[in-house]
């Protein structure tokens, strides 16, 4: 099949590398001159364009399947907002107008779309309560994913890690907030697309993708220093830090990842502590 990866990054890359090696015809699409130079490097066909702008995508070639993964990074709630609405709606529109218009489209959402939940379970049926506006103008773009013209598949990611996102220093250093770490590693999050895209599950729903075992981010900490043979670091609650704490950081929930099973996707690493035991034989081999 042809595919084409919208906001070819973090994911996206390693998404492109799983369908080549798949036997698929991948492209990749960013705005930046490095980022067309990390797709090239990663062994499939980079394009520059931007979502956000119809005329540029018509660099685009016809494809099969679409993944849209663009990121507005860092930035405040307008650069979200035209990243993952404006952007979205603009290459659903695009590419649906085609004579031969994709058959799929996954939308890589967050499960930030949550809010707080005060350390609950949470699943693809829990109500969602975004509690920022970058959150709420997620749940938008979900809906545009849902409701459009091309058969659309929203894959709500937990946490990403995994090479060059480990954050050992967070960890290991301290202070470490309390709340719940919902992770997936990037190969699995990648794994998760292109699972979804080749066995054709998911259409018109929402899968969450985080691994199998919800964990206290103190009691990881702790299990860190110790395989890495440090110190603990020191712990914080939400109200020691106080206003400090971003709505981020104080919203606490517990993903369940039943649905992600059930369409019958296999973790390569299935929790952070078989996640991270690269990182932590890097460290000790320092």
């Amino acid at each position: 099949m042809q595919v084409a990866i919208l906001g070819c990054g973090y994911v996206g890359i390693e998404l492109g590398r799983q369908l080549t090696d798949a036997g698929h015809d991948v492209v990749g699409v960013r705005r930046s001159d490095a980022g067309l130079e990390a797709i090239e490097d990663a062994g499939f066909d980079a394009v520059r364009a931007d979502v956000t702008d119809a005329a540029s995508l018509d660099a685009v070639p016809d494809v099969d399947w679409v993944v849209y993964a663009a990121s507005a990074g860092g930035r405040g709630p307008e650069a979200a907002r035209a990243a993952y609405v404006e952007g979205l709606r603009t290459a659903v529109e695009t590419f649906s107008e085609r004579p031969s218009p994709p058959d799929r489209l996954v939308y890589t959402s967050s499960t930030g779309v949550y809010g707080d939940h005060d350390g609950a379970w949470v699943d693809e049926a829990t109500t969602l309560e975004p509690a920022t506006e970058r959150q709420r103008v997620l749940v938008e773009a979900e809906e545009i994913a849902l409701d459009g013209p091309i058969d659309g598949t929203v894959v709500r990611f937990g946490g990403l890690y995994g090479p060059d996102r480990y954050r050992l220093d967070y960890y290991l250093d301290g202070p470490v907030t309390e709340g719940y770490l919902n992770s997936i590693h990037r190969d699995d999050a990648a794994g998760v697309v292109a699972h979804l895209l080749t066995t054709d599950q998911g259409r018109d729903d929402v899968v969450l993708a985080v691994d199998d075992e919800p964990v206290s981010k103190w009691a990881f900490a702790d299990w860190l220093a110790d395989e890495c043979g440090v110190d603990r670091p020191p712990k914080e609650t939400v109200e020691e830090r106080g206003d400090d704490a971003s709505r981020r950081v104080r919203a606490s929930k517990r993903c369940i990842n039943d649905r992600l099973h059930a369409v019958g996707y296999d973790l390569q690493y299935p929790t952070v502590w078989a996640g991270y035991r690269s990182a932590i034989h890097a460290f000790r081999s320092a």
